[in-house]
């Protein structure tokens, strides 16, 4: 079984984090999503709250691509994570070159940490490349419309984050 490990905070899930995820689902067998306790960043929603979107908006939709799908929190290295869900692949999204900069020192650091882990990058579509969560976010708080960037499920929530 092909076990792939897509990481990420996920605050909020966009529809390019979705592209990513649905593309996934033909490279492995079992698809676990790595959902990112990373109190520095001070994320606008709870761990619960990031795992419930991830898991009602792909679960099914993995199943009927034949790929089970794992929603994961953690906190511990992204390299150690992947070693105990048993994933040999770390998939990863890339909008820009900037992001291939970070990227590539993180698959060195990785690959000195565990050489039997490969990392994959697969490019974000034309259409979601410019889509941040931090800008969602920004745009969301300031009463834009981010409806063009996440599913209608996150852009209630938001609306709800940011009500009055």
């Amino acid at each position: 079984m092909r076990i792939g490990l897509y990481p990420g905070t996920f605050d909020p899930l966009t529809l390019g984090h979705g592209d990513i995820i649905r593309r996934s689902f033909a490279l492995v067998d079992r698809l676990v999503i790595g959902v990112a306790i990373n109190r520095d960043k001070g994320p606008l929603f709870t761990l619960e709250e990031r795992v419930e979107i991830i898991r009602s908006t792909f679960e099914g939709m993995g199943r009927d691509a034949g790929c089970e799908v794992i929603v994961h929190p953690f906190e511990n290295l992204l390299i150690d994570c992947a070693h105990d869900v048993g994933a040999s692949l770390i998939i990863r999204g890339l909008r820009a070159v900037s992001d291939f900069e970070y990227e590539f020192q993180m698959v060195g650091m990785n690959r000195a940490l565990r050489a039997d882990i490969e990392t994959v990058f697969l490019m974000a579509e034309a259409q979601h490349q410019a889509i941040a969560s931090r800008l969602v976010k920004e745009i969301a708080r300031l009463g834009g419309d981010v409806s063009r960037f996440v599913t209608p499920e996150v852009e209630d929530a938001l609306r709800r984050k940011f009500a009055p």
